[in-house]
């Protein structure tokens, strides 16, 4: 959360010609709720599994781009789609930037908490070994700007695609 998911997310889909897709958007829009609502009323787990099956969807679809909320990889089969499914891409950003990032918003539920600071280094030691784990590109998030984010994943991408051009 923080990492700049939807809005680098966009900029690459406008790049690549592709749609941009938001799980947590596409969730509320289906439940007629924001997350929020959706975690004080059915929980955590009630929310995952909203998630879980729009992820099943929408890992599906071809020519877009899909930014999902950041605990989706905390499901084994949603982390299964997604590394199966498309290319992967984990925007890292540090505790400090998170917090930065996130200091005004009160729509973040995990983050309802007195010490935000320890909430978003858990959250960070739970969830870093699982986007490693299926991330085929990992772009470090700072201070930078937001189109030499995008040209770094174009790159990538673009290499990657080589790549398997040429073992065909």
């Amino acid at each position: 959360m923080g990492s700049g998911k939807t809005t680098v997310g966009k900029y690459v889909a406008k790049s690549l010609n592709h749609e941009f897709l938001d799980s947590d958007q596409i969730i509320e829009e289906r439940a007629g709720a924001n997350i929020s609502w959706i975690f004080d009323v059915e929980g955590e787990e009630g929310f995952r599994n909203r998630e879980e099956a729009i992820i099943d969807e929408l890992t599906l679809k071809r020519g877009i781009v899909l930014s999902t909320g950041g605990g989706a990889i905390l499901r084994k089969e949603s982390r299964e789609r997604l590394r199966h499914r498309g290319l992967v891409i984990y925007l890292k950003a540090s505790a400090e930037q998170i917090l930065k990032r996130t200091a005004k918003d009160k729509k973040r539920p995990l983050l309802q908490t007195k010490n935000r600071e320890q909430a978003v280094k858990d959250l960070i030691s739970k969830r870093d070994p699982l986007y490693q784990e299926i991330a085929d590109i990992t772009i470090t998030t700072g201070n930078g700007k937001i189109s030499d984010v995008t040209q770094e994943i174009l790159l990538q991408i673009r290499a990657i695609e080589e790549e398997s051009e040429s073992k065909t």
